[in-house]
């Protein structure tokens, strides 16, 4: 690789042994005497199970300037990059026939908006995802064309849903009608597959005595990293070394808690790069999505915060009940209020990635300003297992501050052909889309 003074390719890595690192958008990047290129767009999907506690989320009015309620607080102080979006429905996700299975048909309804095939065998049938559309047509931009993460450990086989099969309840993204994409959970395995060349076909015991004789990953790149930063300006400098420190401050934060690992009790048991509480899972995720999205490497992304059906409990903020059966609160107040707390907790977490998304840099915005966020869940009253007027926010690269609430049955699918027009990606059609959105011709 040559390097110059000049200019510096936008494709260019730190490389060493076994390592790989992108590096972020740099002013050396932008060549001399030509036209700046388009800033590129990411587009991420936030997926929460078990649906919300409507009155605690929707907005009491419409428009502009509306007051955040008890679950969305979390995102005011990013009024101005949030869209809080009524009246979507999943259409496709009732029964349509074929029983009880809602939350499996939530799930592999909410970025397809297709009905699923009900069946817990091999022959699967869905759709694809919006953000398998948008892979399918910016991915080759990319070292990834997507990137699936999630917190809860899935299966992609039996049954996991009254009939309906694991892979639907476990996988928002679906390549094909039969190719669910599973979340991976491991942010070990993130790490490494973003930024270095770990072998993952060896078994966990081989890897874990890999990784022990590794140094950080910024050792192995050192070299690549100081003759880089000897053609660098001053502002160029400080970037880098802030987004080396970052990915670093990741690296030791799995590392802690592959070093905490053998201490989780039995019954919790969970692969060694996972943080034993979960706030501090999702923030490790949330984070290698930011790195992900900072040195280019993937632009579109999607989280799983439970698989649909969840049963986790969440005792760091003292609720030690399971989450789905809580949600089944036949109105009990004392049920209410602990699902309204979980649902909370979630929007504080995503509202801790956006924070980190408008305080990095990316060219002369910030990563905030270049990524479109959608967070919501293919269930709105988890009670009664409803598809209609879902609980959705777009924050990000919106114009922002609006409430807007669109006709009964509007499909959610005619959110995402607006949001991939914005991306450049124009498919006719998605599941059951009818068209673009109205009223978000700003968007």
């Amino acid at each position: 690789m040559i390097v110059t003074r000049k200019h510096l390719a936008r494709r260019t890595f730190l490389r060493g042994m076994g390592a790989s690192i992108a590096l972020p958008w740099l002013d050396a990047m932008r060549p001399a005497m030509a036209a700046t290129p388009p800033p590129a767009m990411r587009l991420s999907f936030v997926y929460i199970p078990n649906g919300a506690i409507m009155p605690a989320w929707r907005p009491a009015t419409v428009g502009k300037d509306f007051e955040f309620t008890r679950i969305l607080k979390p995102l005011e102080p990013f009024r101005e990059n949030v869209l809080v979006l009524g009246g979507l429905d999943q259409h496709n996700a009732l029964a349509l026939g074929d029983g009880p299975g809602d939350h499996a048909r939530a799930g592999a309804c909410f970025l397809t908006g297709v009905h699923p095939k009900k069946t817990s065998g091999a022959d699967l049938a869905a759709g694809v995802s919006a953000d398998q559309v948008a892979a399918a047509a910016l991915g080759q931009r990319t070292k990834f064309p997507s990137l699936e993460l999630g917190c809860e450990d899935s299966r992609t086989v039996g049954n996991c849903d009254s009939g309906y099969s694991c892979a639907y309840t476990n996988s928002i993204s679906w390549r094909g009608p039969a190719s669910p994409m599973p979340p991976e959970i491991d942010p070990r395995i993130v790490f490494e597959r973003l930024f270095g060349t770990e072998d993952f076909s060896a078994d966990p015991a081989t890897r874990a005595r890999r990784l022990s004789y590794r140094k950080s990953i910024l050792d192995l790149v050192s070299d690549d990293t100081h003759r880089i930063a000897s053609s660098l300006g001053p502002r160029d400098k400080r970037k880098l070394d802030e987004y080396l420190f970052a990915v670093r401050e990741i690296e030791q934060r799995i590392e802690k808690a592959e070093a905490e690992g053998p201490q989780t009790p039995p019954d919790l048991a969970k692969p060694a790069g996972i943080p034993l509480l979960f706030a501090d899972h999702l923030k490790l995720l949330y984070d290698l999505q930011l790195a992900a999205f900072q040195g280019d490497l993937t632009r579109i992304t999607t989280m799983m915060i439970g698989r649909e059906g969840s049963t986790r409990v969440y005792p760091e903020i003292g609720i030690p009940d399971q989450h789905h059966p809580l949600t089944h609160h036949r109105n009990n107040p004392v049920m209410i209020e602990k699902v309204t707390q979980i649902n909370c907790f979630h929007m504080e977490q995503f509202a801790y990635f956006l924070k980190k998304l408008r305080a990095t840099q990316d060219g002369d915005a910030t990563l905030l300003d270049r990524t479109m966020i959608v967070y919501g869940s293919g269930i709105a009253n988890g009670n009664l297992h409803s598809h209609v007027d879902l609980p959705v926010v777009v924050a990000g690269a919106v114009k922002g501050n609006r409430h807007l609430v669109f006709p009964k049955s509007t499909p959610m699918t005619n959110l995402y052909l607006t949001l991939l027009d914005r991306m450049g990606v124009r498919p006719e059609t998605i599941g059951d889309s009818t068209g673009e959105l109205q009223h978000l011709s700003e968007i």
